[in-house]
């Protein structure tokens, strides 16, 4: 399904089998979560991706072929490809084990192809192999609702009371781990939003409510997960003093001034900016032991679009996931 500019629908097309180079491997994917991030550059949101171009960068699949420079992959295993495909090995960043910020990345579904389609390369450096408990479908969301959200998770640092601005892919895992960690969630959804809300209660929220309302305690913790700038006066209104307001999405509308009242008091913003391959290694190790369960709606890969629509207006609960399965076959 090939995405040739934004605000246009996606194109059914066959493209030739790409053939992998010496550090890259053949996937035939199964099954690929369809992230806010697609919609961002299926919108023209982020200005600047490869075209034309295949979306998708939350890819479980299977490796056909390796190339003769990779190790650690077999033909047959089961893997999974993030949205970091690539960083250059080389900057400051990539040095010091930081190649999330890497000067000249390239990111999967966005500078390199992805998911929407039935077979893939990747870096293998870059790809995970995914642990055997995982339906295809339900791993899918782990490989960004669940990387980067643990990133953002980490920034909160001993937090007890974490709020949670959007109650989607991200959030219900991350409330597992939450969960886990005996620390408690606070869910805020669109405003009305009750099936939302009760999602979130459903997952073990303590509390939950719209994103206008103050909770009823003091958090020590926030992340927005919602493209909202607006969300980041009122995240920073409801955590106490010395506490931190995650923003974990690549794209944010604007952020409007706000009273030095709301961020004195050792207030922090941060920014979470995609992931590195250890933070993968570390978070499917806990996946398996939380046990992490995703929550996923189903759709076939010709179905993309509505999948994409149905994110926009908020009606997935949990994460979309596009399937492949039959896809191998022409059924």
């Amino acid at each position: 399904m090939l995405f040739e500019k934004a605000g246009a629908a996606l194109k059914s097309c066959d493209l030739p089998m790409p053939v992998p180079g010496p550090r890259q491997l053949l996937i035939a994917i199964r099954a690929c979560g369809v992230c806010r991030t697609d919609l961002h550059i299926y919108e023209g949101d982020l200005s600047a991706p490869k075209s034309p171009l295949i979306l998708g960068h939350e890819i479980v699949g299977i490796v056909q072929a390796a190339g003769a420079a990779v190790s650690g992959f077999s033909v047959g295993d089961r893997v999974g490809v993030p949205w970091l495909g690539q960083s250059c090995g080389r900057c400051v960043y990539c040095e010091s084990g930081r190649e999330n910020l890497c000067d000249r990345p390239g990111f999967t579904g966005y500078q390199i192809d992805g998911g929407y389609a039935t077979h893939t390369l990747a870096d293998a450096p870059y790809v995970f192999h995914i642990p055997s408990s995982y339906s295809d479908v339900h791993a899918a969301p782990l490989l960004c609702a669940g990387l980067i959200g643990y990133r953002a998770f980490r920034m909160t640092g001993d937090a007890q009371r974490i709020g949670f601005y959007g109650f989607g892919a991200a959030a219900h895992i991350l409330a597992q781990i939450a969960l886990y960690e005996q620390k408690a969630v606070y869910a805020f959804t669109r405003v009305h939003d009750v099936q939302a809300q009760n999602f979130a209660k459903e997952r073990g929220a303590t509390w939950a409510g719209d994103s206008e309302t103050a909770p009823p305690q003091a958090l020590d913790a926030a992340i927005i997960f919602a493209p909202v700038g607006s969300l980041v006066p009122r995240a920073l209104k409801a955590v106490k003093k010395g506490g931190t307001v995650v923003c974990a999405g690549i794209h944010m509308s604007d952020i409007p001034s706000f009273s030095y009242d709301l961020l004195w008091g050792e207030r922090v913003i941060r920014s979470v900016a995609n992931l590195t391959r250890q933070d993968g290694i570390d978070f499917f190790k806990l996946a398996s032991k939380v046990p992490i369960r995703t929550e996923v709606e189903v759709f076939p890969l010709s179905a993309a679009d509505t999948a994409l629509a149905r994110l926009k207006t908020g009606a997935i609960q949990g994460a979309a996931v596009l399937c492949m399965k039959d896809e191998h076959t022409g059924s």
